[in-house]
């Protein structure tokens, strides 16, 4: 493929809408999804429940993001610059110059699996014995063993914004990769 081919292709692929994770000011996640919404932007916000206990011994259940500091979008590239306008983005994770896609199989399986399985946010982990998950719900995705007493957890990472999350899967779900 000559360079011209190369660019042109690349100019064709900057039309087709996808995933950008956009880097919010802390506790703003919520806020900023809002905003995506009244100006017609496409965003995943993934959550999970906890309960916490307040000083007056009053137990509240919350939804707080699983990616703190987090938001998905999907926009075409040429739309990108226009996420930072919303109040309380910092800036589109990217490369340091440009913007960097997600892969769209990532986000389509957690979008479409989170919501059968129990997560919980997970400090990124660089060690460990990387597994792939072959079937359930969230199948394809790889990640990181973690063994407990309570049974087997799954550290699932996104590389580029270098947050995890935390699942549980059945050992037989699993796959060792070389």
């Amino acid at each position: 493929m000559s360079t011209g081919e190369f660019r042109e292709a690349q100019r064709a692929g900057m039309a087709d809408p996808s995933w950008y994770a956009v880097y919010t000011r802390p506790s703003h996640e919520k806020r900023v999804g809002d905003h995506f919404a009244s100006r017609d932007v496409e965003f995943f916000l993934p959550t999970y429940r906890t309960t916490r206990l307040w000083k007056n011994r009053c137990k509240v259940e919350l939804a707080l993001p699983l990616f703190p500091c987090y938001i998905f979008a999907r926009v075409t590239w040429r739309e990108h610059a226009r996420l930072l306008d919303v109040p309380s983005v910092i800036s589109v994770v990217g490369n340091g110059r440009h913007p960097v896609p997600l892969p769209d199989s990532q986000l389509e399986a957690l979008r479409s699996g989170l919501s059968l399985v129990h997560a919980l946010p997970h400090p990124n982990l660089n060690v460990g014995e990387r597994v792939q998950i072959k079937s359930g719900p969230l199948a394809g995705m790889e990640g990181i063993v973690l063994r407990e007493t309570n049974g087997t957890r799954v550290v699932l990472s996104m590389e580029l914004i270098m947050r995890s999350i935390v699942i549980e899967v059945e050992q037989r779900d699993l796959e060792i990769i070389n």
